[in-house]
């Protein structure tokens, strides 16, 4: 069977136009790796969907020597036909989750060896792709033996870079995290515990390594360790710990309500700013009383821990399950409390259907999650609220079709703790009808079209803590008083 020039030539064309996109992704791994820093929302979007685009490169590359073999027999000679189209598929495929990938890693706020090897890995997958395809070009027998060998070695790759991406989402010791202890020993896999050689913080035998650095291991090493360290902070070391990230240390030795860390392990699990992240399991209270004695007591790595004296590892190794009590709630004094609203919050929960709610069983104040109604949520809909807006507490309007015109709505609801705004098309005018929210703490700004021309209204709220302004118009160099840029989260 003969081929004609024009086909090699096309196929030369597809191959020199693919080499375009490798090249490319190749200069943005090269200068713009990842570095542990937060960037454009809308590549964190994109980025997202790498882990759905990266399977298909991965089946069609391991389907393919299954082909090879299977075509070679008498029965499916057929079969050979299919394998050029399936690796021309695979290096489009392995293009597009590369770029992704690297979409994910460059602006969700990745670093470390692992998000390093995982990245580079892929890129020799598309490379590995790229070539296989090119050399299994059609009556070129010559190339047989390296098209062989180009074929497993990507297939390697491919298994090196899936083996990396799953310690990335499952954590790095995912394959061994539940070995039987008689397996585990017998194989000789050891317990990781991380302790830098050179330091005497954080030795066996401390307080910190009995009780401090598991809790770190199991509930935060997976974002934040040796391999992976999101905003450039790790926690799997008493050394680490204590340097911090990106922004700063995240323990202030005996100061537990100046220290970051604690902060966020202690908000509401529904809080921005809440850890562990990505709806990882909250550490428990007992693991939170560990943390708070620590730092309270000076945040020690060397104290012994046998010289720590009552302590919640008591607790922890306890055989004795404590009694649970939880506070008795009288329903007849919860009924009175919202009596003289009852029948209008009815009304609204049946006109918002499950975004209206009491903030607790025993509380009269009320939590409105508007997000879940998205755009048929309007400025008619704020004012519907009007009734109930001083009993209001947390709220979240976030990809509602609310303006400007529900300024006024927002700022009758004098007892705001939490605002959510994200996604609507609030400007700086609502922003100053906020100044008179003296309850508020938090206000998630993300991407609207507000500007730093509305700072100096919040500068008045007391107890604002915190001011989530990504994608908006304020920039990091935004003229305002120090006090003011130490709340605002890019």
């Amino acid at each position: 069977m003969t081929y004609s020039v024009s086909r090699i030539s096309t196929r030369s064309f597809l191959a020199l136009l693919a080499l375009a996109p490798i090249l490319f992704l190749l200069a943005l791994v090269l200068f713009a790796p990842p570095d542990g820093n937060a960037r454009a929302e809308w590549l964190q979007f994109v980025g997202h969907f790498h882990p759905l685009a990266v399977h298909w490169p991965i089946a069609l590359l391991v389907l393919v020597p299954l082909l090879e073999l299977a075509g070679r027999n008498r029965h499916f000679p057929n079969l050979l036909y299919s394998v050029d189209f399936i690796l021309g598929a695979a290096t489009v495929g392995a293009i597009v989750a590369a770029f992704l990938g690297w979409s994910l890693a460059r602006s969700g706020s990745y670093s470390g060896v692992l998000v390093t090897q995982h990245m580079w890995s892929g890129i020799l997958v598309v490379v590995g792709a790229w070539m296989c395809w090119w050399l299994r070009a059609p009556g070129e027998s010559r190339f047989h033996l390296i098209y062989a060998f180009a074929m497993t070695a990507t297939v390697g790759v491919v298994s090196f870079a899936g083996y990396r991406g799953s310690q990335l989402s499952q954590g790095e010791n995912h394959l061994t995290e539940h070995m039987p202890t008689a397996l585990r020993n017998w194989l000789g896999v050891p317990d990781r515990i991380n302790v830098d050689a050179a330091s005497a913080n954080g030795r066996p035998g401390t307080f910190y390594a009995a009780s401090i650095q598991p809790v770190f291991t199991n509930h935060c090493a997976s974002c934040h360790g040796a391999a992976k360290h999101k905003n450039n902070l790790r926690l799997d070391s008493y050394d680490a710990v204590m340097r911090g990230g990106k922004h700063g240390k995240v323990i202030k030795v005996g100061d537990t309500k100046g220290s970051e860390l604690f902060r966020r392990i202690t908000l509401s699990p529904s809080s921005d700013d809440f850890m562990p992240s990505d709806n990882k399991p909250p550490l428990a209270q007992t693991e939170v009383k560990l943390i708070e004695q620590w730092i309270a007591n000076g945040a020690s790595g060397t104290q012994l821990a046998e010289s720590v004296k009552d302590s919640a590892l008591d607790l922890m190794h306890a055989r004795v399950v404590p009694e649970v009590k939880f506070e008795e709630i009288d329903p007849a004094a919860v009924e009175r409390k919202r009596a003289a609203l009852a029948a209008v919050v009815a009304q609204l929960r049946k006109r918002f259907m499950n975004s209206l709610d009491y903030e607790s069983r025993d509380s009269a104040e009320l939590a409105i999650n508007a997000s879940l109604l998205g755009s048929k949520f309007g400025d008619e809909d704020m004012a519907a609220l009007g009734p109930i807006s001083d009993h209001i507490v947390v709220a979240d309007f976030s990809g509602t079709a609310i303006t400007d015109r529900s300024s006024g709505a927002l700022a009758a609801m004098k007892h705001l703790r939490s605002l959510r705004l994200m996604h609507t098309h609030v400007t700086d005018g609502t922003l100053k009808e906020l100044a008179s929210l003296s309850q508020l703490e938090s206000l998630n700004l993300f991407d609207t079209p507000v500007s730093s021309a509305s700072l100096a209204a919040l500068e008045r709220l007391p107890k604002l803590r915190h001011i989530y302004v990504r994608q908006t118009r304020i920039k990091p160099d935004a003229s305002t008083s120090p006090e003011m840029r130490e709340k605002l989260v890019f």
